[in-house]
């Protein structure tokens, strides 16, 4: 597989805007301290002077913090210290470790999703699982970055994790060896003749240019007559608004693409096609998106935007469903607030919060011999405690949907792995395609 050359960032669920740190209003509220914050400040005297031992002033204010945040949405949070170097680690794309986006959930530890082609993802280790034990030892209770040190390690060690997984009677341990995680954000490569293929993993930056990089490098492999494209944005966790916005506007010729509304103008940002790319640089060819309930945040933006612009056709499963946009608030040079700031809504207007895009077509994963399973037990942003609720009441029963009834969806994985067939979803999206491309030729 072909690759297009760029460090990995954070594979963060969230589009990041940097702001400036301010401590102005800290104590006062509308001109006045706030009662509640004198309730607050006398708490922190009495500990301060009545409890059983001396407790530094570090360990309070931090408690505090993560108590005020805790009482937010599950995607803000305070970062400091080994946290916060681990925000840049990911940043620069180059760590030592399983390749897992994780967080706390009551307590224990929970995979939001493994990066793709990483140890953890070549191990079977799933969106919505469970992580119990580190080599025996019970990590429940944990801080996530004490439990995130003892999963990294040198590339080549091994670290036994005892999982939890939904619809399983008991727990089963896996062992994963750790290799180096430098992912790339965007590859591709030719499928089945003419048919264009491009995963991309992660929204970091220079997404949107290294697609129409990519884009170019299979017209020319096709000479010029690529017959469809295939866009997979599966498990992809988001990441940059603007890139996401990008890789939009690669496929559009005009139109709206999203919209971000917060409590001040200031987070209110209406973004359209620029045609940035000199208008539709796939030139009209029939364009299949890939999506699953690991498709989160800036991965739902495109396939909104381009399924509200009937620019593309949306298949496989319903998306993760966060409709959120977080900005990085700066509080010290080693400190910030990671802070939901404003929703964001596709062209037409729809948030995608709790209930995520909804594919045009069903189609669900039946290579994975758990597919059965993950169905039932999907894990997306509406069963995070404290998540924003859409304002639209959801209609349950349409979420669940129904899926297509094709002949094709009664198949076993043991039968598809007979037929040479290890990914149903892309392997569906392709005959589609191809059918497709077969139409037009037909009526040209």
């Amino acid at each position: 597989m072909k690759f297009v050359p760029h460090l990995r960032a954070a594979a963060l669920l969230t589009a990041v805007a940097l702001l400036p740190a301010t401590t102005a209003g800290y104590a006062q509220v509308d001109g006045a301290v706030s009662p509640e914050f004198a309730k607050f400040f006398a708490t922190y005297q009495r500990i301060k002077t009545s409890y059983v031992e001396p407790v530094d002033d570090k360990v309070l204010i931090k408690g505090a913090i993560d108590g005020m945040l805790a009482a937010l949405d599950p995607h803000s949070a305070y970062l400091e210290g080994a946290s916060f170097e681990r925000l840049t680690t990911l940043i620069d794309g180059n760590y030592q470790g399983l390749g897992i986006s994780v967080q706390m959930d009551q307590g224990a530890v929970k995979v939001v999703s493994p990066f793709k082609g990483s140890p953890a993802d070549k191990a079977g280790i799933k969106a919505g699982d469970f992580i119990t034990h580190i080599d025996g030892k019970l990590i429940y209770g944990l801080e996530l970055d004490d439990a995130v040190e003892q999963m990294r390690g040198p590339a080549g060690s091994s670290v036994r994790l005892s999982v939890v997984r939904s619809g399983r009677d008991a727990p089963f341990d896996v062992t994963v060896t750790r290799g180096v995680i430098e992912l790339e954000p965007v590859t591709y490569e030719m499928k089945s003749g003419n048919i264009g293929y491009i995963s991309v993993n992660e929204f970091s930056r220079d997404v949107g240019n290294d697609v129409n990089n990519a884009l170019r490098a299979l017209r020319q492999e096709a000479s010029g007559r690529l017959g469809g494209l295939v866009l997979d944005l599966r498990r992809n966790p988001g990441g940059s608004l603007d890139e996401a916005v990008a890789l939009s506007d690669l496929f559009l010729d005009k139109g709206a693409i999203v919209s971000q509304r917060g409590r001040t103008r200031r987070d209110t940002v209406y973004y359209d096609a620029e045609s940035v790319f000199r208008g539709d640089a796939a030139a009209g060819i029939p364009i299949i998106v890939l999506i699953d309930a690991g498709t989160a945040s800036a991965s739902e933006i495109v396939a909104g935007a381009l399924q509200d612009q009937h620019r593309a056709l949306i298949m496989g499963e319903r998306s993760f469903g966060k409709g959120s946009v977080q900005s990085l608030l700066p509080l010290t040079r080693t400190s910030a607030l990671k802070l939901t700031t404003a929703r964001y809504y596709t062209p037409s207007g729809r948030s995608v919060q709790e209930g995520g895009i909804e594919p045009d077509i069903r189609v669900p994963q039946l290579s994975d011999p758990d597919a059965e399973l993950r169905a039932k037990y999907s894990y997306r942003e509406s069963d995070l405690k404290r998540h924003l609720v859409n304002e639209v009441d959801l209609d349950d029963e349409a979420l669940e949907g129904d899926t297509k009834q094709d002949p094709r969806f009664t198949q076993t994985a043991a039968q598809l792995e007979k037929e040479g067939i290890d990914d149903f979803q892309l392997d569906y999206a392709i005959k589609t395609l191809k059918r497709t491309a077969g139409v037009m030729t037909a009526r040209r």
